[in-house]
């Protein structure tokens, strides 16, 4: 029994934090599942380090472009959707025998389009009804714009990943819209059973910011993240049990689960297991990066434990930490990281076009 299919039998599933042509096509991917990785997922910077690193996307680029498509947007739908399609049939295994509670792979809405909600609402829905797959999901968001958007799809029967989740008033705001959104399917009579959905709450990024503002031998540095995650997952168990929710479960609904993102230990001097063995729960998923993922089945401690700890955040004001403004700030900067990662991945398309086209 390795230790990632112990972590598994306490409730947590494993998805990978990663995708790419050359995971996919060396079996990597394929390996990964069989060692009892259940998901996967994606965004614009993942896909720009995989399409950037490497030439496994020339051949299907240059055979687009030979076909009269030049649209460099277009051009990354077109293989990104290829690798979405292919992870999502290895991984439909998981989905048949979970019944649809697992075996998912993610695919992200592109920046540009993270504050307008039309837009957004457009766009998720052209790339779920192109991928035509039950064991995907459209990451959406968790901006200000992102929250009717949610509510929207999810009456759609989109299943979504709500992604740049680090707020707790924001994490109300998309459960809200999640329950309102099979509030809304009840009425126009359509089932509920199919439609799934996690909310993927960040975690180390809010160590790395709080962190530079306590002191060097403050007992609360490396502590604010896990305290933050655990909150939050004390609010997901008392939304997903309440009066409103239980009348949308006896109706088949699935609960939207936590999903811990951004899990990878930044600082060196923690624990490169520490966001995994700190937030096990039941009912959670945890994507993981790859180098973590295997660092915890080398060493990690797979025991469930409590999510009962969040003193440190009480003590923050004292400390002089602003909590909501660190998730505030990192909420702006996750799109705008996102965004360019967008902006350089359709540039090395370009580039690429200049070189098949010659």
């Amino acid at each position: 029994m390795t230790r990632l299919r112990q972590l598994q039998q306490v409730g947590v599933s494993i998805w990978l934090d990663t995708l790419s042509r050359d995971l996919l096509d060396s079996g990597d991917f394929r390996r990964l599942a069989e060692r009892g990785v259940t998901g996967a997922t994606s965004n614009p910077t993942i896909f720009a380090k995989a399409i950037t690193g490497s030439a496994a996307y020339d051949r299907q680029l240059a055979q687009l472009v030979a076909d009269g498509m030049r649209e460099p947007r277009e051009l990354f739908f077109a293989i990104a959707l290829d690798d979405i399609r292919a992870a999502a049939a290895v991984l439909r295994p998981v989905y048949d025998r979970t019944q649809g509670r697992d075996g998912f792979v993610s695919f992200e809405c592109t920046p540009d389009v993270a504050d307008d909600t039309a837009s957004t609402i457009k766009q998720a829905w052209e790339l779920w009804t192109r991928l035509n797959l039950p064991n995907v999901m459209i990451k959406v968001p968790a901006t200000p714009a992102g929250i009717p958007a949610i509510e929207e799809l999810t009456a759609r029967g989109v299943n979504v990943n709500i992604t740049l989740l680090f707020a707790l008033r924001r994490y109300g705001q998309v459960m809200d819209a999640y329950l309102s959104g099979l509030e809304q399917r009840v009425i126009q009579g359509e089932p509920l059973d199919r439609v799934a959905s996690v909310a993927s709450f960040f975690v180390s990024r809010i160590d790395t910011v709080a962190d530079l503002q306590l002191a060097a031998d403050s007992p609360l540095r490396g502590t604010i993240a896990t305290a933050n995650a655990r909150r939050a997952y004390r609010l997901y168990q008392q939304r997903f049990s309440s009066p409103r929710w239980q009348r949308l479960a006896d109706r088949g609904a699935r609960k939207q689960r936590p999903l811990w993102a951004s899990t990878g230990t930044k600082d060196p001097a923690y624990s490169d297991v520490r966001y995994v063995e700190g937030l096990i729960a039941d009912g959670v998923v945890n994507t993981m990066p790859l180098a973590t993922l295997e660092a915890f089945d080398d060493h990690g401690d797979p025991r469930l434990r409590p999510l009962g700890d969040d003193a440190g955040v009480e003590v923050l004001p004292a400390a002089g930490i602003d909590l909501d403004a660190i998730t505030d700030e990192l909420e702006r900067d996750g799109v705008a990281k996102f965004a360019r990662s967008y902006t350089e991945l359709t540039a090395c398309i370009e580039d690429k076009l200049q070189v098949l086209t010659r």
